[in-house]
């Protein structure tokens, strides 16, 4: 096919869909005189997730169209990431990563043979590489660097060099692997201008840039592989893939940051040309689709019901997963997922306190109403992002109002075994700063503004671990763990110095700073 398409359209197929290209020009000179030379590179450290269909999808464009692709495997990048994978899993997760994308790429139709895949550390460790990383090093300032990776890199308080050198490396990659053009997401133009700034001052050509939209994830924020409420697993069940798809954010009308319309556009539309939404033929029956536009156009008219698109894209995304469960079902396939992403409670001793067993969740307060058996507690409905909202009681009567509760963003602990309080049983625990004396007083934590019921809360330094699914109570984790938790002099939530966060920004609380958590 690609021997048939003119330079012309061999561009317009290499750049559809993307957000955005860098060196327009370079791009159709080289296809004017030969293929394109480009490389995709994915750090390998959580499990890659459904948003992965997205680059697939373009890297069938690029295959189309004639292009000579990499894949690269950044192991070494996963580890300077502020460590996001251990060193010893590095080896494990490359193994994963090239098993799953392979899946992914074969449940696509894309033939395997056009591609040439390479691990970092490959290259990345010899003499020649390891002098130029010196070479840039002294020619990128700190904050040069800091700023490339400020979208990619996950930002700390105290960084670490490690994370400085990550844009630096990646600039490396486009010479090392002697391509045209590197491929991303846009999340990661401020890497691309950073090598298109450095590279010539070592002497090697500027590249050209090719970056995707942000696709939003199933919370409507970006798609991440460290939440599990914004993200489908490859290996997710189709119940699970309902469930997940079931709660995602779709709301009549909205296609604002919708990211199953996103889907649609970024993923079936590229790679089936069509789409089709099923229903119940009293409501029209099914309709096939040839173009995005007029998808989005229904929808936003609302003549297409949110239940009706999730189902549908359900049953497409369950067509495109199917071959990847099947082949991760051999023996040898389990042990290798099992061994590269080993399940934390089981890796750890019991006696391990880290914050990131703690379930926190920002919740919403839906209803609440005095317990009818105890003047002190209040019984609260608390959404925290799940099918139905958590029973809470809390005895917050003689601290705050019903008025300044309902509808109040809040935040809650979602591990604790459930307990009954005079009668009714209490799944969470609503989470409150306080400050003993006469009189005691109390006031609910905040999550940021614009935070969304369901978004989980961490301690810096520790957003990679996974919460327990309940805590045990002999165990007393939660009560080990609180006692280091704080309200600083500036307001905000810490554990041990550390602030307590969402993706949004830290949890703060207004008024009772140097207080207690509890």
């Amino acid at each position: 096919m690609a021997d048939q398409l003119s330079p012309e359209k061999k561009f317009n197929l290499i750049t559809r869909n993307l957000q955005e290209v860098l060196g327009e020009e370079k791009l159709k000179q080289v296809l004017q005189e030969r293929e394109l030379k480009v490389y995709w590179g994915t750090a390998t450290t959580g499990k890659p997730h459904v948003a992965y269909f997205v680059p697939m999808s373009k890297i069938a464009d690029f295959l189309r169209a004639g292009c000579e692709v990499t894949i690269l495997f950044a192991d070494l990048h996963a580890y300077l990431d502020n460590m996001k994978a251990p060193w010893e899993l590095l080896e494990l997760r490359v193994k994963y990563y090239e098993q799953v994308i392979k899946a992914m790429l074969e449940s696509i139709g894309v033939p395997l043979e056009k591609l040439r895949f390479i691990k970092g550390t490959d290259y990345q460790l010899s003499r020649e590489y390891t002098l130029d990383v010196y070479r840039l090093s002294s020619m990128v300032t700190e904050h040069d660097a800091k700023k490339a990776g400020a979208e990619v890199v996950k930002q700390v308080e105290h960084p670490l060099l490690s994370g400085l050198l990550y844009p630096g490396l990646q600039a490396l990659d486009e010479e090392y692997l002697k391509v045209d053009a590197q491929f991303g997401g846009v999340d990661q133009r401020k890497i691309f201008t950073l090598a298109e700034k450095y590279l010539p001052s070592l002497g090697y050509a500027k590249r050209a840039h090719l970056m995707n939209p942000m696709v939003p994830g199933l919370t409507g924020a970006k798609m991440s592989s460290s939440e599990e409420e914004s993200k489908i697993d490859l290996l997710d069940s189709k119940e699970d893939v309902k469930k997940k798809l079931k709660k995602a954010f779709c709301e009549p009308g909205n296609i604002q940051n919708n990211g199953v319309l996103s889907f649609v556009k970024h993923v079936l539309f590229p790679l089936r040309g069509e789409f089709c939404i099923k229903r119940d033929p009293k409501w029209g029956g099914d309709k096939v689709y040839t173009g995005f536009e007029e998808v989005e156009n229904d929808f936003e008219k609302e003549m297409i019901h949110p239940g009706d698109l999730k189902a549908s894209v359900e049953a497409a995304l369950n067509q495109l997963l199917e071959p990847i469960r099947k082949k991760f079902q051999s023996p040898e396939l389990r042990k290798l997922t099992n061994s590269a992403y080993p399940d934390p409670s089981k890796t750890r001793g019991d006696d391990e306190l880290a914050p990131s067993r703690l379930d926190i969740r920002v919740g919403e307060v839906i209803s609440v109403e005095k317990h009818p058996d105890a003047d002190s507690l209040y019984l609260e409905k608390i959404d925290v992002g799940e099918a139905e909202p958590r029973t809470v009681v809390s005895g917050l009567v003689a601290y705050v109002s019903q008025e300044a509760l309902q509808d109040r963003a809040v935040l809650v602990l979602c591990n604790l075994k459930p307990q009954k309080m005079r009668g009714i049983e209490s799944q969470a625990m609503l989470l409150c700063a306080s400050i003993e004396g006469e009189p005691r007083r109390v006031e609910p934590l905040d999550p940021p503004e614009g935070s969304s019921p369901g978004e989980r809360v961490f301690v810096e330094g520790y957003e990679s671990g996974k919460p327990d699914e309940k805590l045990n109570p002999k165990k007393k984790v939660w009560e080990k763990l609180q006692v280091d938790l704080k309200i600083s002099d500036e307001g905000v939530a810490q554990w041990k110095d550390k602030k307590l966060l969402t993706k949004l920004g830290p949890i703060t609380c207004k008024t009772l700073k140097g207080g207690n958590i509890s």
